[in-house]
């Protein structure tokens, strides 16, 4: 009996755990739109994001290292690390940022999103594994839910130029996200996936702020108070805590009940976003997100029985 429970109470932890984070992850577009109405660029703010996450990274690899169970990283698993790190981390990041600066919170939210199937895109097209009738009908339901906010945006008076090339921006973010998954699943097998975390996001901090040093001065630095706060709260809730929720959470209930909970993600942006920064929400978005929802559901989660639907 109290093993049962035991099991219950690990399994709520687990839920709790993705939920959270998957609400920290969310957060993230939000606050990068609110820095922006600090007259700050895309660069300084996700410098000031990794600066204030580096440390936490450092404890985590430290933490990783001591666990007496890390095997020794080789030549080729840091040179993957920095390549994924650059890729996965920097590039992504990078064009997120940029591609903020032209949509919504909630639209980008909703292109990032999509990341799961580009996944099974790049691994039918690299690893040759098969893409199944769901996938399939998942690619017409979450890029038709796109198309369906997308246009209505565009309904709205935004101008299509921006829209465009905004969406272009995060789409390229979730591109180079799903490299990085695909690229890095081997390495995460052999090396761990805290250890490869936290080395993959060390790499990313550096090309960050080299990228930084190489075109700004350090005078670009000193911005408003207010973008000091948005960048710390950005990476303790929105970046490492999330991190170390989902993964805590992963263990306890496994990658498809996590994927299941994830989908949290999009529409809390889209809450929060209403709620911090004014973004309109309308039944349009409404319907074009459970679209996004629904199709990155039917491939982030596998069936039971291994079967070809």
């Amino acid at each position: 009996m109290s093993t049962g429970k035991s099991a219950s109470r690990n399994t709520y932890l687990g839920v709790a755990c993705v939920l959270l984070g998957a609400i920290g992850f969310s957060a993230k577009p939000t606050l990068v739109k609110l820095g922006y109405q600090y007259s700050v660029d895309p660069m300084t703010l996700l410098a000031l994001r990794m600066l204030f996450s580096l440390p936490f990274f450092m404890l985590m690899a430290l933490w990783s290292r001591g666990s007496g169970t890390a095997v020794p990283l080789m030549r080729k698993d840091w040179l993957a690390v920095l390549g994924l790190g650059f890729i996965g981390y920097y590039l992504s990041s990078l064009m997120d940022f940029t591609g903020l600066q032209y949509i919504s919170a909630g639209l980008g939210r909703l292109v990032l999103f999509l990341y799961p199937t580009l996944v099974v895109l790049l691994s039918a097209l690299v690893l040759k594994q098969p893409i199944r009738a769901r996938h399939a009908v998942s690619l017409a339901i979450s890029y038709g839910g796109i198309a369906l906010v997308f246009l209505d945006y565009v309904s709205l008076g935004e101008d299509l130029g921006s829209i465009a090339l905004g969406t272009a921006l995060v789409f390229g973010s979730a591109f180079t996200y799903a490299v990085y998954l695909v690229a890095g699943s081997r390495v995460v097998l052999r090396i761990g996936s805290v250890r490869f975390t936290a080395f993959a996001s060390i790499a990313a901090s550096f090309f960050v702020l080299l990228h930084f040093a190489l075109t700004h001065d350090l005078a670009a630095l000193r911005v408003a108070h207010e973008v000091y706060w948005v960048s710390l709260v950005m990476a303790v809730f929105a970046t490492v805590l999330p991190m170390w929720l989902v993964a805590e959470g992963l263990k306890r209930i496994g990658a498809s009940r996590a994927a299941l909970i994830a989908c949290i993600g999009p529409v809390s942006t889209l809450i929060l976003s209403y709620l911090v920064l004014a973004e309109p929400i309308t039944a349009v978005q409404v319907a074009g997100a459970a679209l996004v929802l629904v199709g990155v559901g039917l491939v982030s989660v596998r069936p039971k029985a291994n079967t070809a639907a």
